[in-house]
């Protein structure tokens, strides 16, 4: 099937590029972009089944009004705010309620708190500061509401004394931001990973032909690709997240360019060999589907198993890069035989692989064989020494903390950011993410004793720089803010002295969530229920919800790459230790990532999806080198005793393989151009954990593991079957068991083998 498939793509060779060429135009030109098929709902950021979002809900229907804002306008006056523009923020925020000012109509509401009076650690300065939270109605989006609240800030707002700063934030800003910063980083991250792609091609392939070809494979699958991803996920309702296309960038550079470069090591190995360029493209077409097919097959299995996650995010992002593979793997099993055909030896211009000698080809083999040989001669060893190694990365993740530094991971200059450092000089920067918490009673509203203590329990907890309660309202009349209407529900505000969204305002949060049963009893509210709402009990759940996606997702990437390539080795026993080792390189990566960014750089928390989508791309990713690897070692397998083959066959990948590792940890290692928290810290995870994967785990730990598991690596299948008797010498310093029916000789062995 793989010769007839290889044929009719070569006889048709022209056919195949104009074809290809042409549904690049056309998609392009009628499908949507990945912005137009944003929603910007918070939706798919957060777990389906939200407590804090229920209890947002249930506050809204109890009290007359709603605290919760995640956009706010923020004042500060370095040299003090006086009375007089006091008055007019609060005569501003009156008419925003009236519906007075031009444009902000459908403004649900606002209110005003600013910084002249408050004690520590509340208030950090005195009278420099006003933040103005706007409610808007849940029709308006993530563009809308940021719109609206810059209007207030510099239309409304001005002109602004001298010196001071007028600027909005907030979690729905800082969303905005970020795809803001995405889509101008494009330009430059796609030109720097071009540049090296073009570079690395074009070093390892010895041609300026070939890395032109390669990047209108590249151009052909990302253009359709990002259209279908912007096209599916538009059609059955899905956010498509903003972080989506520089990692779709990426993946296809590296992915592409690997299938690329396993097709032009194959090719110009035919045309060192003498034949033909259309015969040349045929061979490898014919050798390399099978595999590359597997390649693909695999990493877009292991992608795809995201759908299982609890979180839409992941959701969207895991079919989102199958959908991506696969197109990359179409094109490659396609495009890139048609174009070896069409070109011929023209495509490694100017280097002319038919006058190779091939010493000069087993010369670049000899580093690998040499290195190899030890490795199969002391299997066990070597798996011992690259675990200890490998579990010493993998220590750091002992010390792994998540959060949602949504705000606090935005370029400095980001006006989202900007603003919050600015509340933060006057203000605690939990009050930025305020947490409401609502506890229903009977007749709760009128327990003013117990309503004021609980206020000084919870002002009282660790991390808790303030709260604002039922027992603070001097009136003593019922406005339905703090005490519900009917007086069977109070809301307390708490504001944390932490980055809301960050890991140690998550574990404050947590702390005063598990004690507050105890703390209701305490002050003698009986048989009452607590909900707590807000950004850090929505982090929260976020948090929990990706550690425990970790346990639902790994499971099922390893179980789908396990079966692909169960199908494709026709066994079980070499798949099952393949799936294994391929976790360890995620583990190390992040253990290094956490030492790096926490150890060194002090973040506080790496972002909490970036573990779990580098793991699941590492995994995936790291099966393509399975595949390629293991399938030439079954094939050596067939012709020359096991040991012999993992040398030959691995010194023979391990060119395309680190060649392809590196194009690919570059292409990912280009994302943190983006500069996003988020990316930097992806970046560096999967770009480390794939050059673990290329020249650890897949270049020693697992030749080793074939190794010492040997034949039966093949069990219950006959595909890895022995050549002949195994027994044998060992021959020369370092050299190789040679068994009597080898047809190929080990390097440094006689050419006649002896009869055993």
């Amino acid at each position: 099937m793989a010769r007839a498939f290889a044929t009719a793509i070569v006889r048709a060779r022209w056919a195949v590029v104009i074809g290809w060429i042409a549904l690049t135009v056309i998609l392009t030109f009628t499908l949507p972009s990945i912005q137009e098929a944003q929603t910007g709902g918070l939706g798919d950021l957060v777990p389906t089944d939200s407590a804090a979002i229920d209890a947002e809900i249930r506050s809204a229907e109890l009290f007359a009004f709603p605290f919760i804002s995640r956009t706010q306008v923020v004042e500060r006056d370095p040299a003090g705010m006086s009375g007089q523009r006091v008055g007019f923020l609060v005569q501003r925020t009156a008419q925003l309620i009236d519906n007075q000012l031009d444009g902000l109509g459908d403004a649900a509401g606002a209110y005003l708190y600013t910084n002249h009076v408050g004690d520590r650690p509340f208030v950090r300065e005195r009278g420099t500061t006003a933040v103005m939270p706007i409610i808007f109605p849940p029709d308006i989006g993530q563009a809308g509401r940021t719109a609206r609240a810059e209007r207030v800030a510099y239309d409304h707002l001005q002109p602004a004394p001298p010196g001071a700063f007028v600027g909005v934030t907030g979690t729905i800003p800082a969303r905005a931001a970020q795809a803001d910063v995405i889509v101008d980083s494009l330009p430059l991250f796609e030109l720097a990973t071009l540049a090296f792609v073009f570079i690395a091609v074009g070093v390892y392939t010895r041609s300026i032909v070939a890395p032109l070809v390669n990047l209108i494979v590249v151009a052909v699958a990302y253009l359709i690709a990002i259209r279908l991803i912007a096209t599916v996920g538009q059609a059955v309702g899905v956010s498509v997240p903003a972080e989506v296309e520089p990692i779709v960038v990426a993946l296809l550079f590296g992915i592409v360019t690997d299938y690329v470069l396993f097709y032009i090591s194959r090719f110009r190995r035919r045309l060192t060999d003498g034949v033909g360029g259309h015969e040349a493209a045929r061979d490898t077409a014919a050798e390399l589907t099978p595999i590359v097919l597997a390649c693909g097959l695999a990493v877009a299995a292991g992608t795809g198993a995201l759908a299982v996650a609890e979180l839409g995010f992941l959701q969207a992002f895991g079919p989102g890069m199958a959908m991506t593979v696969l197109v990359g793997l179409a094109v490659a099993l396609t495009f890139v035989p048609a174009l070896l055909a069409a070109l011929g030896p023209a495509l490694l211009w100017p280097s002319r692989p038919g006058r190779e000698s091939r010493a000069r080809a087993a010369s670049s083999r000899s580093r690998s064989e040499r290195l190899l040989r030890v490795v199969v001669r002391r299997p066990a060893v070597t798996i011992v020494l690259s675990l200890v190694a490998l579990g010493a990365m993998s220590s750091g993740v002992v010390w792994l903390q998540l959060g949602n530094p949504i705000i606090q991971g935005l370029p400095p200059d980001a006006g989202p950011r900007v603003a919050y450092d600015q509340v933060s000089e006057g203000f605690a920067p939990g009050v930025v993410s305020p947490t409401a918490i609502v506890v229903e009673a009977p007749g709760i509203g009128a327990q003013d004793l117990a309503l004021e203590q609980l206020a000084g329990v919870l002002a009282d907890q660790a991390g808790v720089a303030a709260v604002i309660g039922p027992g603070l309202n001097p009136t003593g009349q019922t406005f339905g803010v703090l005490t519900s209407l009917s007086g069977d529900a109070a809301r307390f505000v708490v504001v944390l002295d932490e980055d809301p969204l960050g890991s140690r305002a998550i574990r404050r949060l947590d702390n005063l969530e598990e004690r507050l049963p105890g703390l209701l009893d305490a002050v003698g509210i009986e048989d009452a229920t607590a909900v707590i709402a807000g950004d850090t009990a929505l982090a929260s759940e976020t948090v929990e919800a990706a550690v425990s996606d970790i346990w639902r997702v790994l499971p099922a990437v390893l179980g789908a790459v396990a079966l692909v390539l169960i199908v494709f080795l026709r066994g079980l026993v070499a798949p099952l230790y393949l799936v294994a080792v391929a976790a360890i390189s995620p583990l190390a990566a992040t253990g290094l990532a956490v030492y790096f960014f926490t150890g060194i750089l002090g973040y506080p928390e790496l972002n909490y999806f970036v573990p779990i989508a580098a793991g699941v791309l590492l995994i995936a990713l790291g099966s393509d080198y399975n595949v390629f690897l293991v399938g030439r070692i079954w094939a050596e397998a067939r012709r020359r005793p096991l040991e012999e083959a993992i040398v030959m066959a691995g010194a023979g990948a391990s060119r395309a393989i680190s060649a392809a590792g590196i194009v690919l940890a570059a292409s990912f290692a280009a994302t943190a151009l983006v500069p996003i928290q988020t990316f930097r810290e992806l970046a560096f995870l999967v770009a480390v954990g794939l050059l673990i994967d290329a020249f650890l785990v897949r270049s020693v730990l697992v030749p080793a593991v074939i190794a010492l598991v040997g034949y039966r690596s093949g069990w219950p299948g006959n595909s890895l079957s022995r050549v002949g008797p195994r027994a044998g010498r060992a021959v020369g310093a370092g050299g190789l068991v040679t068994a009597a029916r080898a047809r190929v000789p080990a390097p440094g062995a006689s050419a006649a083998p002896r009869p055993g």
